[in-house]
């Protein structure tokens, strides 16, 4: 069973339904886990062969209605949250620094439903490690390094503020693609979209996020599909990501959470299946 299919069933049974009310509001926990699990791998570090080193501290923004609805529970809320970044790193094999910590913070600046985070690592005397096998850790402190979404916070206890990154609550993943395989012959360009019950949507950009709400580049109406459910990334090859959705994706039959796209490709998100294209001039 996956990490985030056994945080929201420890969710459904705590504190005998408390949070079933709160979690009403647009944003979802799972949204929140799924989005400290991308911070993870996008700000991995490798220091030698057997150790990568990632975040610690994490920083939780939500708008200001979200805020009050969740933040009477903060402190087990990023109890549960750390813990589930601690299963994930272990699963990953990845390193800490120091303790795993998640903290909420109110932000005027977003709407209901949308959220941030950043993130840092911060050495303690003696770091945590996620992996029970993993190598010695490095002879220095590692120095704090900003999130996806960095905002410019106030310094807390000397702490240096994050540096800037995008507007709108959007995640900023880094490009974390897999390595280019041979190119097409100069010249020519590949041309990409997606069918979904007949309508084709054409893939212009780098991404494209696909899921229920009114913000996605394509807007499907299921409701088993995640407000932001998953992206698709152009590149040679192109692949697919979930990001951090309810209910997953399955690609040509499969359950992932990633997986290398193929013209003919089937993606099904909820109820829908979209087809994935792609030809060459």
């Amino acid at each position: 069973m996956g990490v985030l299919k056994r945080f929201e069933q420890k969710l459904e049974g705590m504190v005998n339904g408390t949070f079933a009310k709160v979690f009403k509001s647009e944003v979802q926990p799972v949204e929140i886990a799924g989005a400290l699990q991308r911070e993870c791998d996008n700000n991995a570090t490798i220091w030698n062969r057997d150790r990568t080193v990632v975040p610690n501290d994490f920083i939780v923004e939500l708008s200001a209605p979200d805020y009050e609805r969740l933040s009477p529970y903060s402190g087990q809320l990023g109890d549960e949250l750390s813990g589930l970044v601690r299963d994930y790193a272990k699963q990953q094999r990845y390193t800490f620094m120091g303790p795993i910590k998640v903290h909420l913070e109110k932000a005027d600046d977003l709407d209901t439903g949308l959220y941030r985070v950043r993130s840092r690592t911060l050495a303690s005397s003696t770091s945590q490690v996620a992996a029970p096998d993993a190598g010695p850790g490095p002879s220095a402190p590692a120095a704090p390094r900003g999130g996806g979404y960095g905002y410019p916070q106030p310094s807390s206890g000397g702490a240096p503020p994050m540096p800037p990154g995008p507007p709108g609550g959007r995640p900023a993943t880094p490009d974390r693609r897999p390595p280019a395989g041979p190119g097409p012959m100069p010249g020519a360009q590949t041309r990409r979209w997606i069918e979904i019950n007949g309508t084709r949507h054409q893939i212009s950009r780098p991404t494209l996020v696909m899921g229920r709400s009114t913000e996605a580049d394509v807007r499907i109406d299921d409701p088993g599909v995640s407000r932001r459910h998953c992206e698709i990334r152009t590149g040679n090859p192109a692949t697919i990501q979930d990001l951090g959705s309810t209910n997953g994706i399955v690609v040509d039959g499969q359950h992932t959470t990633r997986a290398t796209l193929r013209d003919g490709s089937r993606i099904v998100v909820g109820s829908t299946t979209i087809v994935y294209r792609q030809a060459e001039g």
